[in-house]
């Protein structure tokens, strides 16, 4: 048992390259990179491995993030099916009706 359930794993994979993961690698390779600013060459190591470990880190935050979304979805979805005259589809108007009668000013 994970922090995700079971029903979450039947959500498609995230992209390996995505926002989360691009801004917590960003934020690990920018924190190897504090401690050691005049020693850089020496500490390429840490700089991959807080790299990789944000990315890793961010790609499983998206991984949440979905599956959470999803589940709202879900539940609004279900409300939404329960309760039908809630959201009775809206007559549609034309770009006239809503836009006022042009009158031109001299």
């Amino acid at each position: 048992m994970g922090w995700i359930p079971d029903e979450g794993k039947g959500l498609p994979p995230p992209g390996v390259v995505n926002r989360n993961s691009f801004w917590l690698g960003g934020m690990g390779w920018c924190a190897a990179m504090l401690p050691n600013a005049i020693r850089v060459m020496f500490s390429v190591h840490r700089q991959v491995l807080l790299t990789t470990i944000g990315w890793f880190l961010g790609y499983h935050l998206t991984k949440y993030e979905n599956y959470v979304h999803a589940k709202l979805d879900r539940e609004m979805n279900e409300y939404m099916k329960l309760h039908p005259d809630d959201f009775a589809p809206k007559e549609k108007k034309t770009f006239a009706e809503i836009v006022e009668p042009f009158i031109p000013v001299r």
